[in-house]
């Protein structure tokens, strides 16, 4: 995690690190970092995200496989809690399914509780693998009825993956796992197998005559990345297993539907990886260190309102570090977003919008006045016209003092 918060920083990203290892001062100081500033990234271990009352967190980004969708689910779920647009990323491969499967196969637990978790983990891989809808997907998951056409939100609706008949790819696999089983009683893991497809003379190829094998260099119309997502999405279908301390491979009883041609394999390709070095992945206006990208919020006001929506939020950090809590504790993003847009000119036209309660309304409301009023008007009205005659009303999100722990949201 400490390798990560240095890689993020290095690149301009401010982030900390989070986790058992420090003591409980820097673990106590990172928190409050990330509950009372803007813009900063914590690299922790799942649990981190438990009783954190912070609504207006704009990603959530997994590094590691979740063990199911239902924790991928819940870990998802810290993001977007003000009810503005968030992102949820996720970054993994072929080790990862390797070492979770390992690490089911050698973990504690009798058979019926391995097979949970081989079911957890198969159905957590399919949401990967998915080419459909993601959000249909986790809909039907979890019992309810997808929409139909897809959410148009997902990476799967917005960019539709390519898919290609992977049968021979997936034969080709296999056929070399079963001739090192039956023919040398041999098992290896996926290393050893690509190298075996790509005819590699490596030194571990030499040393056990694999180059000898009559399955040796069939596969070099594909390269090693994409062996690998072969092998990757065979492993999440379940034609595939992993086996012992080492992650070799072996067949399953599906293995055999493929290798007799009974059944055909699907894959989806693997986007393409980004060209872009570290110095020019950089050099983009705001993403400079020490700058922020605009947040999601500010994008959809129009030009005109976003330098007002900047000097409000400017306004509630000042009252949040005079009063030491933290800046969503003064207002949320989106009760920002409706003042800009109606622009009240009195207390009694503040207290109409969603998320200005009495107790805010009589602690803030003056100040919040005070704070358009130093701006010169409307943004834009040349006409005197009331600003919210044109103005298209902001969605209407309920005031969230008290944020539900992710167990509620299930």
């Amino acid at each position: 995690m400490e390798k990560t918060a240095e890689f993020l920083s290095r690149n301009g990203i401010e982030a900390v690190p989070y986790h058992a290892g420090l003591d409980a001062g820097t673990r106590a100081a990172h928190q409050s970092r990330f509950l009372r500033e803007e813009g900063l990234v914590v690299v922790a271990t799942i649990a981190f995200g438990m009783g954190i009352d912070k609504p207006d967190v704009r990603f959530v980004a997994h590094l590691d496989l979740p063990k199911s969708v239902e924790g991928y689910y819940q870990e998802t779920g810290r993001a977007g809690r003000d009810g503005l647009p968030s992102t949820a990323w996720m970054a993994y491969g072929l080790n990862d399914v390797i070492q979770q499967r390992k690490l089911i196969q050698g973990g504690e637990g009798d058979e019926a509780f391995r097979r949970r978790a081989a079911a957890h983990l198969d159905a957590m891989l399919g949401l990967c693998e998915t080419a459909q809808c993601r959000r249909g997907q986790l809909l039907a998951y979890f019992g309810q009825d997808p929409q139909s056409g897809g959410c148009g939100n997902c990476d799967t609706c917005l960019v539709p993956p390519d898919t290609w008949d992977g049968t021979i790819a997936a034969q080709k696999v296999l056929s070399t796992v079963w001739r090192l089983e039956r023919e040398r009683r041999q098992k290896f893991g996926a290393v050893q197998i690509i190298d075996i497809l790509l005819g590699r003379r490596t030194a571990k190829v030499i040393q056990f005559d694999h180059d000898q094998l009559s399955v040796f260099g069939i596969g070099e119309e594909l390269t090693e990345g994409e062996w690998r997502g072969v092998v990757r999405q065979i492993l999440a279908q379940g034609l595939l297993a992993v086996e012992g301390e080492y992650g070799t491979l072996v067949l399953t009883e599906a293995s055999g539907t493929v290798l007799r041609r009974e059944r055909e394999v699907p894959l989806r390709k693997d986007p393409p990886k980004p060209t872009a070095s570290r110095s020019s992945a950089g050099s983009g206006a705001g993403s400079a260190k020490g700058e922020r990208k605009p947040k999601a919020a500010v994008a959809e006001l129009s030009p005109e309102l976003q330098p007002a929506f900047e000097a409000l939020r400017a306004w509630r950090a000042e009252q949040a570090r005079e009063q030491g809590v933290p800046a969503y504790v003064i207002f949320h993003d989106a009760t920002l977003r409706e003042i800009v847009t109606a622009w009240p000119s009195s207390v009694a036209e503040l207290g109409t919008i969603s998320g200005v309660g009495e107790k805010k309304l009589a602690t803030y409301g003056e100040g919040v006045l005070g704070a358009l009023a130093a701006l010169g008007g409307t943004p834009g009205d040349d006409t005197q016209k009331s600003p919210t005659a044109e103005a298209e009303p902001a969605p209407d999100w309920p005031e969230m003092d008290e944020e539900p722990e992710p167990e509620e949201w299930m």
